[in-house]
């Protein structure tokens, strides 16, 4: 059988299709502003028999296409715990919220926290700073390394943050070291939910759009100390899950 995992996220839209212990299908969309009607678009000539979706999105997907749902915590975990078996924790940031999660050795979660009523400490505060400093969202990260140091962002606030960043770029300061601070203090917050669900001493897999920047992998590891797994598509790793999730559904 094809087991199918979808999620759909704030910004865009995950499919893995899992046959025969192997990804099989992936593709990814924008989310838009008609969720639904981008996930029709998504689905036409994807062959699956079932399909399990997770995400800010899986509870109009469960009224429209009268399937099951699982939570992102519990599908990022199982994800994670795919690729990288040895995992103690994961830290998923994506566009709209952010989650630290602690699993046990037989990868079920125990603990977790999770972030979703403030942009800060997401992709969201991310896109918004580097759009005031004027950088794309790609490049942020790596102009953010070549900094000589960091500027403290006393805000974790997104909108009286982006007021103190035009502030400091008002008074000439460094962008490089602006969004080097930004990126920090987003790094120290992460850091700070995984301490917090007592993710100690084992490797944390870093998953979400976010994990993409390498700003944001450096960081973290200074501020954790401890090992840091990058999944290749750290972006995929809630529908992959979802996707063994579904299988696990079945058998």
């Amino acid at each position: 059988m094809r087991f199918a995992g979808i999620d759909i996220g704030s910004r865009s839209i995950k499919l893995i299709v899992f046959k025969n212990g192997s990804v099989v299908e992936k593709k990814v969309a924008d989310t838009g502003f008609d969720p639904m009607a981008a996930v029709k678009e998504l689905l036409q000539g994807v062959d699956y028999d079932r399909i399990l979706a997770t995400g800010y999105g899986r509870n109009l997907f469960e009224v429209a296409f009268d399937a099951p749902t699982v939570t992102e915590i519990k599908a990022h975990a199982k994800g994670a715990r795919h690729i990288f078996p040895t995992a103690a924790g994961v830290l998923d940031i994506g566009g709209q919220d952010s989650k630290a999660i602690a699993v046990n050795t037989a990868g079920r979660v125990i603990k977790f926290e999770m972030n979703d009523r403030c942009a800060a400490g997401t992709g969201k505060f991310l896109e918004i700073m580097a759009k005031s400093l004027g950088y794309d969202l790609i490049g942020f990260g790596a102009e953010a390394l070549l900094a000589d140091k960091n500027i403290t962002i006393s805000s974790m606030c997104t909108v009286f943050a982006e007021s103190e960043v035009t502030s400091l770029v008002a008074k000439g300061e460094d962008r490089r070291e602006i969004a080097r601070g930004l990126h920090l203090s987003l790094a120290r917050r992460a850091a700070g939910m995984l301490r917090r669900v007592a993710v100690d001493g084992g490797p944390i897999v870093f998953s979400g759009g976010v994990a993409l920047n390498a700003c944001m992998q450096t960081l973290l590891k200074d501020a954790l100390k401890q090992e840091i797994f990058i999944p290749p598509e750290p972006q995929l790793m809630g529908a992959l899950g979802a996707s063994l999730l579904m299988e696990e559904m079945v058998e």
